[in-house]
């Protein structure tokens, strides 16, 4: 009886341990689990390929490589934090971080990171993570938004072509669309399934700002002239020149791909890392080019969200995790990170690195833009999600689809908005 009790309490206490954040095998090894939530091929095995080797040369702190999903992230890791489950390391995006970090779910990294590493990312990159003086992770990769084009139907039209140093503005933007619009054809498809992020960030290029901080540290929604531009623009484009595409509204990116191929449209506003899909995708003879996104009052100023680096407050190993990290982000494994994810590194050096700098595919105009981005708009506002989901994105899908005018857009933005954001900030 006494043999199968001990057996009982043995059983029971390795399955603890085995749901734990981290711990130490029998041979004295801490073993440390990063979840990663890249999903392209090249960028599993650029992860995979750095954690064995980190494990090769670090045989006291073993790293296990655990497989997340950007589509569930949120959800799981907040499950798991409450549930004493969450890895050690976590993989996310600094827009997704706020609630965890007040929460108390991330370590504050500010005194274990290494120097190399703080100065090499710019103050605008830190300012993703910090909360209330505390860093809650590192921000790595950044992609900015530009025009994936048609390069054939660009050249036979005889539109100006711009580039980062000479940018169209959101007017001419919208010349050039109505211009290349006709026949069935649009000038562009705007895959607005998920339409905030999108919207936000390119609207600080025309001086939106939408959130606004009071001197009591409350965050208030206020829709103004700035943030007007890119939905008009949007808006405009779909319902009144008919040069958008009215029915990819509701679609994500990689939907509007196949219509980009077959020649329905002249241009698709994308994320910098499409271009990998496009590589994979296009039919041979293909003709594309990537352009900077339109210019306004902010220049070419845009938001982004950088994918970031956290370790869980729970993990017991936290020095040993943070080693893991100036590893992981030493400026030649971050260039391998960012050319398998086709993005950009948050980091001078690797930035600078040539293998970013060529023509090919974009490159060169992409790494052009790196000096214009800037935290997203909602970056450090509690609540965003929630705010998200239930207020902002269905007021923009009604707006763009011309279901509501931009006097309305703008009452369940601020009104319907600040009482969700109300609620996170008593």
């Amino acid at each position: 009886m006494r043999t199968r009790i001990l057996v009982a309490v043995l059983a029971v206490a390795l399955l603890l341990a085995g749901c734990s954040s981290g711990g130490t095998r029998d041979d004295g090894r801490v073993t440390l689990r990063f979840q990663s939530l890249a999903w392209q091929k090249e960028s599993v095995e650029a992860n995979r390929e750095l954690v064995e080797e980190w494990n090769a040369t670090h045989p006291d702190v073993r790293v296990e490589y655990v497989q997340g999903s950007w589509d569930s992230v949120h959800d799981q890791l907040l499950t798991s934090f409450e549930g004493g489950e969450a890895p050690d390391i976590i993989h996310d995006a600094s827009d997704d971080l706020a609630d965890f970090a007040y929460g108390g779910y991330l370590a504050d990294l500010t005194g274990l990171l290494p120097e190399r590493l703080k100065s090499d990312i710019p103050p605008s990159g830190w300012e993703t993570v910090t909360f209330d003086d505390g860093v809650y992770g590192v921000p790595f990769l950044q992609e900015p938004r530009v025009l994936i084009a048609n390069a054939t139907w660009l050249k036979e039209s005889g539109v100006r072509v711009p580039t980062p140093e000479h940018p169209w503005s959101w007017d001419e933007f919208r010349q050039v669309t109505e211009r290349l619009a006709g026949d069935g054809k649009y000038g562009v498809a705007w895959p607005l399934k998920e339409p905030v992020s999108a919207t936000l960030n390119l609207s600080l290029s025309a001086g939106g700002r939408l959130f606004h901080r009071g001197a009591d540290g409350k965050v208030t929604v206020r829709f103004e002239e700035g943030d007007e531009v890119v939905p008009r623009t949007v808006h405009e484009q779909v319902n009144t020149d008919r040069s958008a595409s009215p029915t990819t509204l509701g679609s994500g990116g990689s939907d509007t791909l196949p219509g980009f191929f077959a020649g329905k449209y002249a241009m698709v506003p994308l994320g910098f890392s499409y271009r990998q899909q496009i590589v994979q995708q296009a039919p041979e003879g293909f003709d594309w080019q990537v352009l900077p996104a339109p210019s306004g009052t902010g220049g070419l100023t845009q938001g982004v969200s950088p994918q970031t680096l956290s370790v869980a407050q729970d993990c017991p190993y936290k020095k040993e995790a943070a080693a893991f990290l100036d590893f992981l982000l030493q400026p030649r494994n971050t260039v391998r990170l960012a050319l398998g994810d086709w993005m950009l590194p948050t980091g001078r050096q690797a930035l600078a690195d040539p293998a970013l700098h060529t023509a090919e595919h974009g490159w060169a105009t992409g790494t052009a833009l790196a000096a214009h981005l800037r935290p997203a708009p909602a970056q450090t506002v509690r609540g965003y999600p929630e705010w998200k989901d239930k207020v902002a994105t269905p007021a923009f899908q009604e707006y763009y689809s011309g279901a509501i005018g931009l006097g309305e857009l703008r009452e369940r933005l601020e009104e319907d908005g600040n009482l969700v954001l109300a609620r996170y900030q008593r």
